[in-house]
């Protein structure tokens, strides 16, 4: 089967394998490289199908090379999906029929398989006027809720659900409300968010001056950068989202900038694209090309490498000829331009097999050379390509004097100068997500190793769930080679021990050699200080990054895995449990009468022996006045949950919570405060209560409002009700219903 571990086979199976009904299909992975080398190679001269054929299948040999899912899931099944992966839709237009054609037109594209980005800075503020119909404009936010709608009803290919980047500039009027949007639990839960920043704004935020917010050249306001910039960074603190795109850098390291201007990128940030661009992906496994990993003198082997980039090319290449696109504005972009995105993955376990720590100074220097061969090749590959097929329709001779091939050989350019570029732009560096774990589990992209050994939990047929150990490569062939003896700590080193600049640099090294953009986190601790992580980003614009993702552990997403530490003394302490991968649980909703916005209490549970039993919760709302009271209850109580034991008294507690401004109906039974209510929430979960009907979309507790005794604002008793509505004679807030 040529896998290294059983998570290699699982992941091949029920994502990449082909098996169509009554016909014989992948019976080994040796079959899905065949499968996809054969049709990858159907775009050649028929005189030269067999030995690029051959050609393609050395590539995908042992996973050194590995095209995205899109490709190994597609090529040669005769579906109709396309093998690209996402796309950036065309310019919204601020007219309703529009948005909607874009809607269908995003609809189609992620029922094919491929993701989206959208920019919507072109649909008008909230509030603005809408001529002909005497209205105000909703604005961008709520059409984004369209698309967010439109997104949960699509099942991308039968495979997964749909992804989306949303980007916003920075200087759009409703770029405040942009920046808090995810906040609210559930809101645009299908979306990527994303800022557009240009340099201006950043030479504001450098001079402290004011930045004017602005639609179509009108200026409709104005705020203070350093403000603007400190919101933007504390819901990137607190929601890990939105990130930054410095768009500007994007636009003028772009070696298409002559005929077109990019608007967004794809939904993981390493392709920035025109309107209707594409985004074409494979990635070299920089793991597999060290030939004697943790010997003296170990090193990547470059002539391996150049050979590969070739092929990579060439194979990508061919991919615009034989997949499907969903509308034919794709197809003519494509086409028309060429455009690939070669990348790399499997660069921190390289590193760790030539015994260098991910994030040192050898590490900087020896990602830079490697990225800079790979960068190399691939432009002398596409040169070569064109004098064999042709350049790229829209190409310019112009195009050697753009950033991107000032560092190019003299034989590479002048190679380019005779016969010009089959592509249009050449690298880039995605998340490998599930293409890793199929070659091995190898580290993903050129982020560092997360854990080296985690438990995954896995659910079976009857509905039950199993716990498997998964290594990363690097450290099982460690273990293969010197059996039980402890690895180097020194070189093992995981993104728990790095520090931010430590992924900034590595990622500004990395940038210097890439065409587009790299999809790359920047993993902070969650006691960072606030200042220090907003100096990430500006580190970040300062060091030639396109755009920056940072993520802390926060109570609003959570932590997607976290590895605890042994005590000090280095006995096992059994309350500190390490999180698993994935949890199971349940969200419920609470609608309390005096909150403006939902209450959405999430209770995630730890099979422990056989049973299950509490691990966390996470209490989100929109309402920020109740943000640090539940940051606060969130901790403590997730802490008590993790030490296990009988932890009923916490509902019980709760539940004794009185609020002095009055309570509500729940169920026919009065709650005394919100308080309350969660503490109702938790011991339903616990199956202290019979349980209640549940609506469709997911588990929620219905509260019918009860007058409360004082006002909700001012605490104060002058509160009456009037029209149906209550109104304080002392503060003036009014609500009514």
């Amino acid at each position: 089967m040529a896998f290294d571990n059983p998570l290699a086979s699982e992941i091949w199976a029920s994502k990449y394998r082909f098996r169509p009904a009554g016909a014989p299909g992948d019976e080994t992975v040796h079959d899905t490289w065949s499968r996809v080398a054969a049709a990858l190679a159907e775009a050649e001269a028929p005189e030269l199908r067999a030995t690029m054929r051959d050609r393609f299948e050395g590539a995908l040999r042992d996973h050194r090379f590995l095209p995205a899912g899109r490709i190994l899931a597609g090529a040669g099944t005769a579906r109709a999906v396309t093998l690209f992966n996402c796309f950036v839709m065309g310019r919204t237009p601020d007219d309703l029929g529009g948005i909607f054609t874009h809607v269908r037109e995003a609809a189609l594209t992620l029922q094919q398989g491929g993701g989206v980005g959208m920019d919507f800075s072109s649909i008008r503020p909230a509030g603005a006027a809408v001529k002909g119909v005497d209205a105000d404009a909703s604005g961008p936010l709520s059409f984004m809720d369209v698309w967010d709608a439109m997104c949960r009803t699509i099942l991308s290919a039968g495979q997964r659900r749909g992804a989306m980047m949303g980007c916003l500039r920075i200087d759009h009027p409703d770029i405040e409300a942009f920046i808090d949007a995810k906040r609210e639990g559930m809101r645009l839960r299908n979306f990527n968010l994303s800022v557009l920043v240009p340099d201006s704004f950043m030479a504001a935020l450098t001079e402290d001056a004011d930045w004017p917010l602005v639609f179509e050249g009108e200026v409709l306001g104005s705020v203070r950068a350093a403000d603007l910039w400190s919101r933007l960074m504390r819901a990137t603190y607190d929601a890990a989202e939105p990130g930054v795109i410095f768009i500007d850098q994007v636009n003028a390291r772009n070696n298409l900038a002559y005929c077109e201007t990019i608007l967004a990128s794809n939904p993981c940030g390493e392709q920035m694209l025109p309107p209707y661009g594409a985004c074409l992906l494979g990635s070299i496994n920089l793991a597999r090309l060290v030939a004697r990993p943790f010997e003296p003198g170990a090193e990547l082997d470059l002539s391996e490498l150049s050979d590969l980039t070739g092929t990579a090319v060439r194979m990508l290449d061919n991919v615009i000829d034989v997949s499907r696109f969903p509308l034919e504005a794709q197809a003519t972009e494509a086409r028309a331009k060429r455009r690939i995105g070669l990348g790399v993955t499997g660069l921190a376990d390289a590193l760790v097999f030539c015994g260098v720590p991910y994030g040192s100074d050898r590490a900087v220097e020896l990602t830079g050379a490697w990225l800079g061969r790979i960068q190399q090749q691939a432009y002398r590959a596409s040169a070569e390509l064109a004098a064999e097929k042709g350049a790229f329709p829209l190409y310019d001779p112009a195009i050697l004097e753009r950033p991107n091939l000032a560092a190019l050989d003299p034989e590479t350019r002048e190679l380019i100068a005779r016969h010009g570029l089959r592509n249009g732009c050449l690298t880039s560096v995605a998340p490998t997500g599930t293409t890793s774990l199929l070659a091995g589990n190898v580290s993903s992209g050129i982020e560092p190793v997360f854990a080296y050994a985690y438990l995954r939990k896995v659910r079976q047929a009857d509905g039950s769930s199993r716990e498997e150990p998964v290594e990363d490569y690097a450290l099982a062939v460690w273990k293969r080679l010197h059996a039980d003896a402890p690895p180097p700590a020194e070189v093992f080193v995981s993104a728990q021990t790095l520090s931010p600049q430590d992924h900034v640099r590595m990622q500004a090294a990395a940038q210097a050699h890439v065409d587009s953009s790299i999809s790359k986190t920047v993993n902070c601790p969650a006691d960072i200080g606030f200042e220090a992580f907003s100096e990430i980003y500006r580190l970040g614009w300062r060091s030639g990054c396109k755009g920056m993702t940072t993520y802390r552990p926060n109570a609003i997403t959570g932590s997607v895995l976290s590895v605890d530490p042994e005590p000090a003394t280095g006995a096992a302490d059994p309350a500190l449990i390490p999180r698993p991968e994935a949890l199971e649980g349940a969200t419920y909703k609470l609608v309390w009468p005096e909150s403006a916005h939902a209450v959405y209490v999430t209770l995630n549970d730890l099979e422990d022996g056989g049973a299950r039993r509490p691990f966390e919760i996470f209490i989100n709302s929109k309402n920020m006045d109740h943000y640090a009271w539940t940051l606060g209850l969130t901790r403590m109580i997730s802490a008590v949950f993790r030490r296990g034991g009988d932890v009923s008294f916490v509902a019980e507690e709760l539940k004794a919570v009185f609020d002095p401004r009055g309570g509500a109906w729940l169920g026919g039974r009065y709650v005394p405060s919100l308080l309350a209510a969660i503490g109702s929430v938790i011991e339903r979960h616990l199956g202290g209560a019979p349980p209640e009907p549940a609506p469709e979309a997911a588990p929620s507790l219905a509260i019918r409002p009860f007058a409360p005794a004082g006002c909700p604002r001012c605490g104060g008793f002058e509160l009456v009700r009037r029209e149906g509505c209550d109104s304080c004679l002392s503060c003036g807030y009014s609500k009514c219903g």
